[in-house]
């Protein structure tokens, strides 16, 4: 089975002298967002948890990596203030914010009847408000510059819904309205707004569960993977970390300046049915 893709390189700078901010980005789909902004001449600013010592050596990986300035802020997304900051911290270092990546996010799965509350107000926190007050603290900048890029990664299940999910469901198509607002606000203003709606991505977090569920089931790993994590996607592979953060930088880019208020599915043709 095709899991991988072939890698995708951007052939040209195109973001040269923009400064990103790329929420959730010290593994999985942010760090691989970020890389391909970086790759494509961005600064970029990473957030969020692990250890000290790993993230200063993949922000320095990062750096060598692409020839770009790199910077990391531990801004808890989950408080407003924190949210805040980090637009404010990543400007302060870079001098402006030119795009911003609203992706961090959690994941809970219940039966609504006994879905924790502490679990929705967790979810709706990470992974909607702090999207919100993050594209606050960084549009009225951006509107004095007339220029701006905020891409906010939503998910399939920002377009459809799947049982077990409340919350997450919530909080994604939350997104998705959010981002057609802030598209129009600031369609006069040089500022485009714009929801990348992936279905399952190859993240090494995928790539743990496998295993476990594969035991857990009695099936093969094959079997884990065609029939239960990729049973809604009709191309059966994987979304790749690269393929996301090849058009978030086409998102970014002149070529995408005509493209906004929208929510672009990356999931196989799941939300086709």
């Amino acid at each position: 089975m095709n899991i991988h893709a072939q890698p995708m390189t951007c052939t040209e700078r195109m973001l040269a002298g923009k400064v990103a901010v790329v929420t959730g980005s010290t593994s999985g789909i942010g760090l691989g967002i970020a890389h391909k902004l970086a790759e494509a001449g961005a600064d970029v600013v990473l957030n969020g948890l692990g250890d000290s010592d790993q993230i200063e050596q993949t922000c320095s990986d990062l750096a060598q990596a692409h020839g770009t300035r790199v910077a990391f802020n531990r801004a808890n997304l989950m408080i407003a203030a924190e949210a805040r900051g980090l637009i404010e911290q990543a400007s302060a270092t870079f001098g402006r914010v030119d795009i911003l990546v609203n992706n961090a996010g959690i994941q809970h799965v219940s039966p609504v009847e006994s879905f924790p509350e502490e679990k929705w107000d967790a979810i709706l926190a990470l992974n909607l408000s702090a999207a919100f007050h993050a594209t606050k603290a960084a549009f009225g900048p951006m509107k004095q510059a007339g220029w701006g890029r905020i891409v906010n990664i939503a998910s399939a299940h920002g377009l459809v819904a799947s049982p077990f999910k409340s919350a997450y469901v919530a909080a994604k198509h939350g997104i998705a309205g959010l981002t057609k607002t802030v598209a129009l606000e600031g369609a006069e203003h040089g500022i485009t707004c714009n929801a990348i709606c992936p279905g399952y991505v190859w993240t090494p977090l995928v790539e743990n569960q496998i295993d476990d569920t594969a035991r857990a089931r009695g099936i093969t790993r094959d079997q884990v993977i065609r029939d239960v994590l990729l049973a809604a996607q009709p191309n059966k592979r994987f979304v790749t970390v690269e393929e996301l953060g090849a058009l978030a930088v086409f998102l970014c880019s002149p070529a995408g300046q005509g493209i906004t208020g929208t929510a672009l599915p990356v999931d196989g043709g799941w939300t086709a049915h």
